[in-house]
């Protein structure tokens, strides 16, 4: 597509003053009480299941922007001589805040000198964002459902470049057995963290890697989805579909239509959980760490079933 394609899918769209011209959540809007009182009926095993991936030196990330978490001691214990015997231990960490499994705020990314829903890009200042910040993104507790495209393509993992389709989108649902609803936090598994964890290539994961293309944009529209996940570095596909454009899919979705982005997550447990019990939704927990007036935040989301 090109780049007035994107322009006007964005104003397609557009979900600005959808909640209210003073709104800095977006989609996350369309989790409300009810439909996270019903997610929790998902529940029915009691099995948790951990969705990030490791916080340490052998991350994905290459170096230059980000780099992977940094964690130091500041105290061990040793030369220590308190009263009674007690002695501590305290560390603590470097990192870019989208190091690993996190959030993309929806003042993460912007074009024509505006963010979601209007506000002039000038709030992202040095200090941090003064709208849209991670922060303001509240818990993000709701119903998750699980889409394995590379399962359904008979894949471990779906090919660098591939560019997953709406139809692949519906075509997995139907598979799974599996409706998507209004407010569902959307998770999709194309194998790519399994592929670092095999090869540890991570020129080809910061480079390369199947993901959303921007045919699947209107559709996670029309399905009204909460936030939108996946197992790569970025969500969309990479290299993308336009040469000429750099990642429209992020563009749309976080600056036009208000929706948060999870990147990195490990869906590979979870995923045969769900192939064995045939059972593709769940209760979701992903609330972010409160950064003031940060663009992202690290997560350790959950999957309860």
């Amino acid at each position: 597509m090109s780049a007035v394609d994107f322009r006007e899918l964005g104003r397609q769209l557009s979900n600005w003053a959808r909640w209210g011209k003073d709104d800095e959540i977006g989609t996350l809007n369309l989790i409300t009480p009810e439909r996270i009182a019903a997610a929790c009926q998902s529940v029915k095993k009691g099995r948790v299941f951990s969705l990030g991936i490791p916080f340490d030196e052998n991350g994905p990330q290459a170096g230059g922007v980000r780099v992977n978490p940094i964690r130091l001691m500041s105290a061990t214990g040793q030369g220590q001589n308190f009263p009674g015997g007690f002695r501590y231990a305290d560390d603590f960490v470097f990192m870019p805040l989208q190091a690993a499994t996190q959030w993309d705020s929806l003042a993460h990314v912007f074009y024509d000198d505006h963010i979601y829903n209007g506000y002039s890009s000038d709030v992202v200042t040095p200090a941090g964002a003064q709208k849209c910040s991670i922060d303001k993104l509240g818990s993000v507790v709701g119903r998750g459902v699980l889409l394995d495209i590379a399962r359904l393509k008979g894949q471990k993992w779906l090919a660098a470049g591939y560019a997953i389709t709406a139809d692949d989108l519906e075509l997995a649902a139907k598979k799974q057995n599996v409706s998507v609803q209004p407010g569902d936090v959307l998770l999709f598994r194309t194998g790519w963290w399994s592929k670092y964890l095999s090869d540890h290539n991570r020129t080809e994961f910061n480079t390369l890697e199947p993901g959303l293309g921007m045919s699947a944009v209107p559709w996670l529209h029309e399905k009204q989805i909460a936030a939108v996940a996946a197992d790569n570095l970025a969500v969309e596909v990479l290299p993308g579909e336009d040469p000429n454009v750099t990642l429209p899919v992020h563009m749309v979705l976080i600056r036009d239509m208000g929706m948060t982005l999870g990147e990195m997550f490990d869906l590979d447990e979870l995923a045969d959980d769900c192939a064995e019990d045939g059972r593709w939704d769940f209760l979701f927990l992903g609330p972010p760490l409160k950064f003031t007036r940060a663009v992202g935040s690290p997560i350790n989301p959950l999957a309860i079933k």
